[in-house]
């Protein structure tokens, strides 16, 4: 989708001047990005939708060749200091009772010592700090339009500003407005895998640190994550939908409804949860979902992270697929015009997202059994591998 050009004015760059770019998104993929562009000698520009840097946000893993990617970018002692050492994860039945507590590393196949895990906003912190001096960020404000032509790619912003970028990058997440631009609705790409999640934080009254603790029903979770000594915990509620909610992605008093409804008879500490819920000012509605895509860029316009290729939080790779996503965007713009360098981005880097998107199954996700038999099929694995040295789980 292509919007009609307007009269607004605009600011072309000279031919000898460096190559001017867009990134829409300030999370992870488009600082992450911009570290890696102004390197190649391009003058980088970042719109940023929220008013300010993001901060807190629940916990995140930095896996395998993302690790590689921060060490590059001289960011791994910083990461490292940040780094959750989770002890133990503990799975309860419906009435609170334990079933099993196992080692956090033997569940989501990452490698102590090796892997990270941080709080989102510990990242995003350090990649912003990483490129503020160097790259021009835009907060509060939006591409609101894009046209594309042989000298570049105008774009109008929200606030009315008008700009002519040689290349424009959308690391806008799953819900991207620029991938809408250029592709049309999200449905046509969206994969549904069976459930909704709700997080955000709440006062650690619970005696819990560096741990968490997960209740399940079937068809329904509730965890609290305990990281850190700040006197908070994560809570996340997670629970089987058949259709994507899609009116309550816009509406938070209607995703509070909703989770409240489906949890409205549960035990444990969940009511105490939902009353958490109803004044949480920091909440995160979304569904578990992926975006599978056939190719991930239409003329001077790409996407990165989540925009092209979300694999799920059920993966736990979200934050490494944008990191090593964007490095070798910019890797491939390296001596390439842009219609060279996205392909051979695309082709490089697919493989490596394929893999780990077809790590989930449709909607049944081993840690949120949908039914009782698949519940009681993992307890027996989680009880078997909390007493036995194998070195991790698997779903049958």
């Amino acid at each position: 989708m292509t919007s009609t050009r307007t009269s607004t004015s605009r600011t072309h760059s000279p031919a000898h001047s460096r190559p001017r770019v867009l990134i829409s998104g300030a999370s992870i993929a488009g600082p992450a990005l911009a570290f890696w562009l102004i390197r190649r000698g391009y003058a980088v520009t970042v719109v940023e939708k929220a008013s300010t840097l993001r901060g807190g946000g629940y916990p995140i893993d930095i896996r395998g060749t993302a690790v590689e990617v921060v060490r590059r970018m001289g960011l791994l002692p910083e990461l490292r200091d940040a780094h959750i050492d989770l002890r133990r994860l503990t799975f309860l039945d419906a009435d609170g009772t334990e079933v099993a507590s196992v080692d956090p590393h033997r569940l989501t196949g990452g490698v102590g010592g090796q892997d990270l895990e941080v709080r989102r906003g510990d990242l995003t912190e350090a990649l912003y700090r990483a490129v503020r001096d160097d790259v021009e960020f835009l907060f509060d404000d939006r591409v609101d339009t894009l046209d594309q032509s042989d000298h570049g790619v105008d774009v109008t912003f929200r606030g009315g500003a008008g700009r002519t970028f040689d290349m424009v990058f959308g690391a806008d997440g799953v819900h991207s407005r620029t991938r809408e631009f250029l592709f049309g609705p999200e449905e046509q790409f969206h994969r549904y895998l069976g459930h909704c999640f709700a997080g955000f934080t709440l006062r650690n009254a619970f005696g819990l640190r560096d741990e968490v603790m997960m209740w399940n029903t079937p068809g329904r979770a509730a965890a609290l994550y305990a990281a850190g000594g700040d006197g908070h915990v994560h809570a996340f509620l997670n629970f089987a939908h058949p259709e994507p909610p899609f009116r309550a992605f816009r509406d938070p008093r209607a995703q509070r409804e909703l989770v409240a409804r489906v949890f409205a008879d549960a035990g444990w500490e969940v009511p105490g949860m939902l009353a958490a819920l109803r004044d949480a000012d920091d909440l995160f509605f979304d569904v578990v979902s992926q975006i599978r895509m056939s190719r991930w860029s239409s003329g001077r316009v790409a996407l990165v992270g989540d925009a092209a290729y979300a694999p799920s939080f059920l993966t736990g790779q979200g934050s490494s697929l944008a990191l090593v996503g964007a490095y070798r965007l910019a890797q491939a713009l390296a001596g390439r015009d842009h219609a060279a360098a996205f392909a051979a981005y695309e082709h490089g880097t697919r493989p490596f997202v394929t893999a780990h998107q077809d790590k989930v199954g449709d909607g049944d996700a081993m840690l949120f059994p949908t039914t009782a038999p698949a519940l009681e099929r993992r307890n027996a694995m989680l009880r078997r591998l909390s007493t036995t040295p194998h070195p991790g789980l698997r779903s049958g």
